[in-house]
């Protein structure tokens, strides 16, 4: 097998290779390292490389297999890091000139636990700056490009972990999800992104954007392989306090079963309206798919959700706000201007609109508790819209023109809200060859189900197998 081909595998596909030690993971780790090397000047994923740091670590988890000492589907396993994610001794730029010369002299929880599980980092991944937008443009260190078509954004803000995982230029990758961050560059990318529950996944030595809305998730080509990373990656830990002590399922077991006999949702409230044609023709194929797989899909109302957008605006924007207060008193020009804009406009946001906006989230998640009391799971669109061209500001759909932001976070950002479980899986391809993603929302802590659904969805999709030209 070439190298090349090694780098569109799967990792359970590669992790088999490793294990039967028909591959070396030095040999693994070279052939990504060469791709970067090759294609990472014009897709502008990495902003960090560790071409001998990864080497090093590839090695050892090399003479580690050989002794028979495996650490699970992980070890050997190249992956790269969003770079808002501490790195002891790796610089750490948050895609910012403010932190550009950042060396963290501690790991985040979550880079941790990929290196106990034997995972190889490849680098840091280039984002929106400081996580504060759904695009991905970076005027600091260039905009990755969509691996479906390098003119058309690729989602923010882990523009640069969906860029990598798709283009080949690593086996999988973390993203953090504050309004859709992880689910949203999953989608426009053709990849898997899973959302956990608030408080499954340390954010421990993650940068924040909003401290309440936060989420660390993983970004793969396939749901096996987020079900591996999520199983490193989850449970309580002392040094996050909003992590919960719940147990964590076998993951990769549970992702296996069947389907029928169960309930799903689809909430035609918010999350079908106004949507590109192409993208409610294919979640709804999708959801038909289900169906014959056996599931039960009926519709549900949710008539509270839609001021899910209004109270995660004033809770971002307090929140990142007041994290970002010192830079905006003596830094506030090396901001780019969108995130600049949308920070300072935070100062405007009072305690009591804070306070009515939490308020808020509570009825809004009783509300969608209680449609999942009914269903298992919810059947959503992603994104309302395909990938938007590098330099759109607004979007037409069915007449009706908004702001590409407001498009891109409309049918995701209600699950931060809410704190649900939520994994965008790919569904089809839109005429011009872009990707749609579906998303399946589940209950508190049951990531376990919504992987099963996502998974048995992924083995009839139209999407199955469908990676970007190679000339894109």
């Amino acid at each position: 097998m070439s190298p090349e081909e090694l780098t569109q595998l799967s990792i359970a596909e590669v992790g088999e290779l490793l294990r039967r030690r028909a591959l070396s993971p030095v040999e693994l780790t070279r052939a990504y390292l060469d791709r970067i090397q090759r294609e990472d000047g014009h897709r502008l994923a990495y902003i960090t490389v560790l071409r001998k740091e990864a080497l090093a670590a590839a090695t050892a988890a090399e003479q580690e297999i050989a002794r028979g000492r495996s650490r699970g589907p992980l070890h050997g396993i190249p992956i790269a890091l969003k770079d808002l994610v501490m790195t002891r001794g790796i610089r750490t730029t948050c895609g910012s000139r403010i932190l550009k010369d950042w060396v963290p002299d501690a790991d985040a929880t979550v880079a941790r636990r990929l290196a106990e599980a034997g995972a190889i980092l490849l680098g840091k991944l280039n984002m929106h700056e400081f996580a504060y937008g759904p695009t991905g443009v970076n005027p600091h260190y260039g905009t990755s490009r969509n691996p479906w078509d390098r003119g058309r954004m690729p989602g923010g803000s882990s523009s640069g972990s969906a860029a990598a995982v798709a283009a080949g230029l690593c086996a999988g990758a973390l993203g953090t999800d504050t309004g859709g961050s992880v689910r949203i560059p999953a989608a426009l990318c053709g990849l898997v992104g899973l959302k956990p529950t608030y408080g499954r996944v340390s954010r421990a030595g993650v940068i924040p954007l909003a401290w309440s809305l936060d989420h660390v998730g993983p970004m793969t080509r396939t749901v096996t392989d987020a079900a591996f990373l999520l199983q490193a990656l989850a449970g309580r830990d002392p040094a996050d306090p909003s992590t919960a002590d719940v147990p964590v399922p076998d993951y990769a077991r549970a992702v296996q079963g069947e389907i029928r006999g169960l309930r799903l949702g689809l909430p035609k409230d918010l999350f079908f309206e106004r949507l590109d044609p192409e993208v409610r023709a294919a979640v709804l194929a999708a959801a038909r798919s289900l169906e014959g797989l056996g599931a039960l899909v009926e519709e549900i109302p949710l008539p509270k959700i839609r001021h899910a957008g209004p109270a995660s605006f004033a809770i971002i924007a307090s929140e990142a706000t007041t994290y970002h207060e010192p830079y905006l008193k003596t830094r506030a020009a090396e901001y780019g201007d969108d995130v600049r804009a949308r920070l300072m406009t935070g100062q405007f946001i009072l305690a009591g609109h804070y306070l009515k906006a939490q308020r808020a989230r509570q009825v809004i998640r009783a509300e969608m508790d209680l449609a999942l009391g009914r269903v298992q799971a919810l059947l959503l669109p992603t994104t309302p819209i395909p990938a938007p061209p590098l330099d759109a500001r607004e979007v037409t759909v069915d007449g009706f023109t908004e702001d590409v932001r407001a498009w891109l976070i409309r049918c995701t950002r209600p699950i931060n809200v809410t704190g649900h479980p939520a994994l965008s899986v790919p569904c089809g391809l839109t005429a011009a060859g872009l990707p749609i993603g579906l998303q399946i929302v589940g209950r508190h802590f049951d990531e376990a189900t919504v992987l099963r659904i996502g998974r048995a969805f992924e083995a009839v999709s139209p999407a199955r197998g469908r990676r970007p030209p190679p000339e894109a």
